[in-house]
Formats: structure tokens, C-alpha cells, sequence
């Protein structure tokens, strides 16, 4: 990505900044016009943006106007003439970074973009935080892990949540769809309506449309008294449509309309009631695949694919593995009025072997388990026979980085403790530490 973006119609200007910018390590593009820039901004946003004020066609005050009310918060460093300095302290007033008068040195110029960097950089941090203490201070369920993809999933739920936008969530059976739906939900000003969950799998075909839009008294055999259906019952909330994919094809046809419409008729009536409400759709099929086999109607998926969250299987984040487990254990444990037990290290190890195909949900049950039982059952001897795609420095790592977790855990992130429990010296268990990105705070307990 370019550090900033250079806007001057003289070549040997450009040319000559642009070597300058190069020798201080800042990476810039240069356009001869407003217009390309604004063409290149659609593609890759900069860290700031330089630009002459006079230039042929936008000038460089379009070029301001256009980023403070479409591209928010990118520094604009303008370059004026002897008789534009009025119009730059103007500019200044109205949003612009800095102006630089010409002639300058390219040192000059140099030290203010770098000033501006460090800004945008550090307003791109305080966003960020914002978005983080945001997601950890909302109630509702707790999304748990710390590898980059359930990070980057945390952090897109917070920046999602609170809007209107229908929600595609496609991940493998287990992976907690539902979990990130009600997570949806609970950060968004619906929280206070219904979640209402329906699995379209498990609805008969000859029922779903009364379930899903209600019917009226008397609209087939059997239907006594007017009922409301799920679409009706969650006005003003959510609506999450759980194996999307199975629904039957004349039922996604009604659907699409209604997601159009956002309005419905209850079957046997012909009067339209609006809805107020958001609809989050999951799927464990490859919705786009299964359209251009004729099994789900592609106008359907294109509307529903708005927004669409892939929800990664346990397999490829192990490292939560430790983590979730004890989260698991601690919730059956008081569920059962049990004592949640430590881990040893081969029973940790048995869990970064196994595969997981059934995910987090298997996971969860496998904890149950070892509350109940004081054992682990995690897959089969095929399972565990199994060659695993990693190189053995990948496994000892892994298992070395669950080991230590673990202790962490059970210790509340003691370091005296924890050099204990392993028998390592503190500088040992420190880079450790390090090595894994594992901080002690993380495992202190909030008693």
C-alpha cells in the first residue's frame, strides 16, 4: 500500500519528490491530476495525501472537500503559490493538515508528511481500541480465542453489528454460527427485541411458510385460530435463518421477495404487514456452488450475500484449543456441581492431535465429558493415526505453546507458580512467552 499520494501536473516536480520521498523510505504514487487520484483512492487508501492547489480540472481544494466528506481522516498537505497562501489558511480552517509554500526543500516537505503519517497512524490505533473495547465491554456471548482470524471475526462483528445490513454465515457444522448471530444481535440497537432462530432443515416442507409468515384462521386444514409466524415475531429484532441451504426451492422464491419488500402476507390473507427487522442467514454449503447446480436460486444468494462472514473450523486455529477447553470445563463444571481438573500433557496433547470435524461444538462436548467422566475421548484410533499435514517442529511447537497456556490457566497467570508446574527457570518460561505471544494478564482471574 502507498504511504501517500503525490498530486502535481509538473513532471520534474514529481519526478524529483518522488526520489526524495524514496530516499526517506516513504512510499508514495504520484498523479498528474485530481481526477487520477480520486480514480486510485477507490482501490488503496494512503497514509496522507500531497496535492498543488492549482491544477488543471479538480483542484486541490476539490481534492479536500472530496476526502473530508468521503475518505475521512486522511491528512491533506497542500501546495500553494505566493498568491494562494490566503486561500491555504482558508483551507487549513476547513480540514487541511498543513500547507507548504513554494519554493521548498524537499527536507521541509518531508518532515511534514512524516508528521502527517504519524498522525494518521495514530488515529488508525485509536479507532481500532475503540472497536476492541467496544467488542469486550457489549454483553452477550463471548466469542473465545486469540488467533488473528478470531480476532479479525471479533473485530468485524463490532464494526457490523449495529446495522441494517442482512448477514451470510458460512462455516462447517460446529463452528458457533449461531453464537456470532446472537453476538450480531446483541451489539445492535435490536438487542432489546427478539433473536428468533429457525432451522430450515428441520421444518417439513408443506409447513415452513406458515411457520415462517403465520396464516390466518381457517387457511387449511387443521389451522383453528390465527397464528404469527417467525418473521412477525421477531419485528423489530433478528431473524436468523439457520441452514439456509435446505430450504425448499418455491419457499426461497416467497423469501426473496419478503427480504425486498421487508413486508409479508400470513397464509390465507392478502393484507401486507411491514416489518422492521434484520435477517442473519448461515449455511455449511457453498451457497454460490449450489446455485449454478440449480439447488439454490442464485437471485436469492446474491441478496443474501451482502455481507459474509466465513467462520473458520477448529482444525485451522489450534491454538484456541487449550483456551476454549477450559472455558468448556469451567461452564459443565458448575452446570454439574463438579471440579474442573487440570489437564495433564498427554491429555493435552490428545486434544491438539485430533482433528475436530465436528468442530467447537465437539469440543465442548468432549469437556463435558472429561467434567463427568474425568477423561478424555476425543475422536478414534484412526483419527489418531492419522499423519498430520504439519512438520514435527510445527507440532512440538504447538503442543509446547498449549502446554504452557495451560499452566497459565490453571495458575491464573502466576509466573512463580507456572516456573513450578513446568520446572523451568524464569528466563525459560519468559521467551517462552514471548516466542508465543502469551501475556499473563490474559489468564489472571477477575475474582
Amino acid at each position: 500500500m502507498s504511504q501517500v499520494f503525490l498530486i502535481d501536473d509538473e513532471s520534474d516536480i514529481r519526478i524529483a519528490l518522488e526520489q526524495s520521498f524514496e530516499l526517506a523510505d516513504i512510499d508514495a504514487t504520484c498523479f498528474a491530476s485530481v481526477e487520477d487520484a480520486l480514480l486510485a483512492l477507490k482501490q488503496e487508501t494512503p497514509l496522507a495525501i500531497i496535492s498543488d492547489i492549482r491544477l488543471p480540472g479538480l483542484s486541490g481544494l476539490d481534492l479536500l472537500n472530496t476526502i473530508s466528506h468521503h475518505y475521512v481522516g486522511i491528512p491533506v498537505i497542500l501546495i500553494t503559490g505566493h498568491g494562494d497562501i490566503s486561500m491555504a489558511v482558508q483551507a487549513i480552517q476547513d480540514g487541511a493538515y498543513d500547507f507548504i509554500e513554494k519554493p521548498f526543500s524537499a527536507e521541509r516537505l518531508i518532515e511534514i508528511t512524516l508528521r502527517a503519517i504519524e498522525k494518521r497512524h495514530l488515529t488508525l490505533e485509536n479507532e481500532q481500541l475503540k472497536r476492541s473495547l467496544k467488542a469486550s465491554q457489549t454483553l452477550g456471548p463471548r466469542i473465545i480465542g486469540d488467533t488473528s482470524v478470531i480476532q479479525n471475526l471479533r473485530e468485524t462483528i463490532s464494526m457490523i453489528a449495529d446495522t441494517d445490513a442482512d448477514i451470510l454465515l458460512f462455516g462447517e457444522t460446529g463452528t458457533g454460527k449461531e453464537l456470532v448471530a446472537r453476538s450480531l444481535h446483541e451489539q445492535s440497537s435490536r438487542r432489546e427485541a427478539n433473536f428468533v432462530a429457525v432451522n430450515c432443515g428441520a421444518v417439513p416442507e408443506n409447513l415452513i411458510e406458515s411457520e415462517l409468515y403465520g396464516h390466518e384462521k381457517g387457511a387449511f386444514t387443521g389451522a383453528e385460530s390465527t397464528r404469527i409466524g417467525k418473521f412477525e415475531h421477531a419485528h423489530g429484532g433478528t431473524l436468523f435463518l439457520d441452514e439456509i441451504e435446505s430450504m425448499p426451492m418455491q419457499a426461497q422464491i416467497r423469501l426473496l421477495r419478503v427480504l425486498q419488500e421487508r413486508a409479508i402476507e400470513r397464509v390465507g390473507s392478502n393484507t401486507l404487514i411491514p416489518l422492521n427487522i434484520r435477517v442473519i442467514a448461515a449455511t455449511k454449503a457453498d451457497l454460490n456452488l449450489a446455485s449454478l447446480a440449480g439447488d439454490f436460486r442464485q437471485d436469492l444468494y446474491y441478496r443474501l450475500n451482502i455481507v459474509t462472514l466465513d467462520l473458520p473450523p477448529l482444525r485451522d486455529r489450534k491454538e484456541d484449543i487449550a483456551a476454549l477447553f477450559h472455558h468448556f470445563q469451567l461452564v459443565a463444571a458448575s452446570r454439574y456441581g463438579k471440579t474442573a481438573n487440570a489437564l495433564s500433557a498427554g491429555e493435552l496433547s490428545q486434544l491438539i492431535s485430533h482433528d475436530w470435524p465436528g468442530n467447537v461444538r465437539e469440543l465442548r462436548n468432549c469437556a463435558e465429558r472429561f467434567v463427568l467422566l474425568g477423561k478424555i475421548q476425543a475422536g478414534n484410533a484412526q483419527n489418531d493415526d492419522q499423519e498430520s499435514d504439519q512438520s514435527l517442529a510445527e507440532q512440538v511447537g504447538l503442543f509446547e505453546k498449549s502446554v504452557i497456556e495451560q499452566a497459565l490457566i490453571d495458575t491464573h497467570g502466576s509466573i512463580k507458580q507456572t516456573m513450578q508446574k513446568l520446572n523451568v527457570p524464569r528466563k525459560t518460561l519468559y521467551d517462552k512467552m514471548q516466542k508465543y505471544q502469551l501475556i499473563k494478564e490474559s489468564y489472571k482471574s477477575d475474582s
